[in-house]
């Protein structure tokens, strides 16, 4: 017989229920791992499903601030939503023609000798003018030696007199100014690298000008339009709306960026070797207190002293336009469309007053979507929204400087005009491949360039104006 315990309990069935318990505890040991196990793996599993959408919404020109020459294997798309217009010229549009002059500089007559019916001879008839056309062409380009002599002679006092060169004329040969400012614009308008622009004066001109030669004519139109460049500089400073951006580019393989501050009448551009507020202090220390400054969201443009500023919004529908295809959140689509709201309210009128029902509507509607309260609950899940979200508390940051736009004229809502004075930069880097050296005269000679274009100017005149000028005393050394 087993044997019993005091109280007659079975010590073999005790020992089994013993075992029962040990095994009841370990599974459920075992069933809390796995529990755990499967709570990680399934937030796991959403984070990588975050991830694999992300992955397969692929950054484009449409979607962000990429260039659309990166855009591989697919046609450039621009933001702008289809017109109903039809393609080409609009109606009420002035076409331009070819225009005959009622002066032309030869004039060549040309008479029958006899005539073709009969073959009788015709001279010493009367003729009657019947057509005219006129072929508009340019001679061949000769260049021009002018050599210039100096005599001398003895004054009656005996001073020994001698005549005085041309300003300018300073070496026994040089090129004169006709060519040195064809140099700089075929250079920095034309975008011509110089082994062409030595084959364009070579072929062309029939002039044989070295790279040397070229670089030194740069720099010296450069040093010449150093007071026009502090002018533009001064130009900024009190300007009421100021677009500033910065752009990258290569300096002998090193990375560097030219930055722009601008308006629509002013371009002051910067070659840098950062991007950092440094650059912003050396060219404007005490900031730009007088001016809205429209930028897109760097720290560092932001950080400038300015009286107020405002974000550029093709920037934001960028972004927006990734978001909505990466996360797809309501609060994206229903910005972007407030966003699209505000920008046809400018387009359809140029300024309104804070008390206009149509703009107090779209600041109230912005109110709501830049509730960090209410909306903090709606992105419930905080890892498939990271972006949204971190999206979405810039706005609050920056939401006074959403919509300036509307209550100012001069405010555009984008910061176009900036990256249209960046265009030049990146030909010239497509054509060239990188700056290796002019990085500097190039910002300052391709303010004053845009400057006129902007001022409906001679590009050509502009700088031959800057060649023409002294070099200025405190850079003639």
């Amino acid at each position: 017989m087993p044997r019993s315990g005091k109280f007659g309990v079975n010590f073999s069935t005790l020992c089994l229920k013993m075992t029962d318990q040990d095994q009841i505890q370990a599974l459920k040991a075992e069933n809390a791992q796995l529990t755990t196990l499967l709570t990680q793996a399934l937030a796991r599993i959403t984070e990588l499903e975050a991830l694999v959408l992300k992955s397969s919404t692929v950054k484009t020109s449409k979607n962000s601030s990429k260039p659309p020459s990166t855009d591989l294997g697919r046609k450039n798309q621009s933001l702008r939503p289809k017109s109903d217009k039809p393609v080409g010229g609009q109606f009420g549009h002035k076409g331009r023609t070819l225009k005959m002059i009622d002066t032309p500089d030869v004039t060549e007559k040309i008479y029958p000798d006899f005539c073709n019916n009969c073959g009788l001879s015709l001279q010493g008839a009367a003729f009657d003018l019947v057509d005219r056309r006129q072929v508009i062409d340019i001679p061949p380009i000769v260049p021009i030696t002018t050599e210039y002599q100096r005599f001398g002679v003895g004054c009656s006092c005996g001073h020994h007199q001698v005549g005085s060169f041309p300003e300018g004329v300073t070496n026994h040969v040089q090129y004169g100014k006709n060519i040195q400012s064809l140099v700089v614009y075929q250079s920095y308008y034309q975008f011509l690298p110089f082994a062409r622009l030595q084959d364009f004066f070579k072929k062309v001109c029939h002039v044989n000008i070295g790279k040397g030669t070229i670089e030194n004519i740069i720099r010296r139109t450069a040093k010449k339009a150093q007071p026009v460049y502090e002018y533009l500089q001064q130009a900024i400073v009190v300007s009421f709306f100021v677009g500033s951006d910065e752009t990258g580019f290569k300096m002998n393989r090193l990375k560097y960026w030219f930055w722009v501050w601008q308006n629509a009448m002013v371009t002051y551009i910067v070659a840098a070797s950062s991007r950092s507020k440094q650059v912003i202090a050396d060219n404007f220390p005490d900031g730009l207190p007088n001016s809205i400054l429209c930028s897109d969201r760097l720290a560092a443009q932001l950080s400038t002293i300015t009286k107020g500023n405002q974000i550029c919004l093709a920037h934001l529908l960028r972004e927006l336009n990734y978001l909505i295809e990466a996360e797809q959140h309501t609060w994206a689509m229903e910005f972007k469309t407030l966003l699209a709201d505000a920008i046809r309210l400018k387009q359809t009128q140029n300024a309104y007053d804070k008390d206009d029902e149509r703009v107090k509507n779209i600041e109230q509607i912005a109110v709501k979507l830049l509730d960090a309260i209410i909306w903090n609950q709606q992105f419930d899940d905080k890892v498939k929204y990271k972006q949204t979200i971190t999206f979405f508390n810039g706005m609050v940051k920056l939401k006074h400087a959403l919509f300036p736009f509307l209550y100012h004229k001069d405010i555009p809502f984008d910061n176009n005009g900036s990256e249209r004075a960046f265009r030049m930069v990146k030909v010239k880097t497509k054509i060239s491949g990188q700056f290796k050296s002019l990085h500097q005269e190039f910002a300052v000679i391709r303010s004053v360039i845009d400057t006129a274009i902007k001022n409906g100017q001679s590009v050509f005149n502009a700088i031959k104006a800057l060649v023409d000028a002294p070099v200025p005393e405190k850079a003639a050394g």
